[in-house]
């Protein structure tokens, strides 16, 4: 479904992807762990053709964001860190709205709200202005447009920073059932410990490069810290 063959960034002089491969397949979910300056947002950004790579190619379900952009977006759905919405609309005029710029044929209010319902938004809160929304409503508005929009990949970019434990884990319970109905998503995280819990492989990546990949099942949280902290060890200071 998403698909990285040696795909590779440069910014003047500086590599920020330097031949990055992997697969994400439909009903996986696949997070990239790493500090800031990794790689890990320009590679989702190469997958929503923001960015051309320099070489190799990042393709959706073998279709490449440059050259069919508009085929790519109609069958992703892009969540930063923080969603945009329009403040002054409701969370159910907000979702109506970008529903409509997808295209979507079926924007009927009974599925719209549905959709609302399913992101695990309170159906007391779908008419409020999105102004009076914490970061974790405005969240599930955007997983809300994925389920009205049938989204067969997500890429999401820090989703839950700034969230609190319970929203947190609320967001990622909505990831695994996406995951479930056989979405592909690839995450951009710091959280090692929500990423253990949700995905199906962990990518650790540094200085643009993807340093190694682990099947989450196989290891534990404690585990995964240590690995983590082996990879992300600057090389070349013994």
């Amino acid at each position: 479904m998403l698909s990285a063959k040696a795909l590779t960034k440069d910014h003047g002089t500086h590599r920020a992807l330097d031949a990055v491969s992997f697969t994400v397949r439909a009903g996986e979910i696949f997070c990239l762990l790493g500090a800031n300056g990794a790689g890990k947002s320009t590679t989702l950004k190469l997958f929503l053709g923001f960015l051309e790579p320099t070489s190799g190619s990042a393709e959706v379900e073998g279709l490449d964001p440059q050259r069919q952009p508009q085929a790519v977006r109609r069958r992703l759905l892009y969540i930063p860190e923080t969603v945009a919405l329009y403040d002054e609309l409701t969370g159910y005029e907000n979702l109506d709205y970008f529903a409509r710029l997808a295209s979507v044929e079926d924007r009927s209010p009974g599925r719209l709200r549905d959709s609302l319902a399913a992101a695990g938004l309170a159906a007391a809160v779908f008419d409020r202005r999105v102004a009076h929304y914490s970061k974790g409503m405005r969240q599930k508005v955007g997983i809300a447009l994925a389920i009205v929009k049938e989204a067969r990949a997500l890429l999401l970019d820090e989703p839950t920073s700034g969230l609190d434990p319970q929203a947190s884990a609320e967001f990622h319970d909505l990831l695994v059932r996406q995951r479930d109905r056989g979405a592909a998503i690839l995450m951009a995280t710091h959280d090692l410990f929500r990423a253990r819990e949700v995905a199906t492989t962990i990518g650790l990546m540094q200085s643009g490069r993807l340093r190694r990949t682990l099947d989450a099942s196989t290891v534990s949280a404690s585990d995964l810290e240590g690995i983590y902290l082996e990879e992300m060890r600057p090389r070349g200071f013994g």
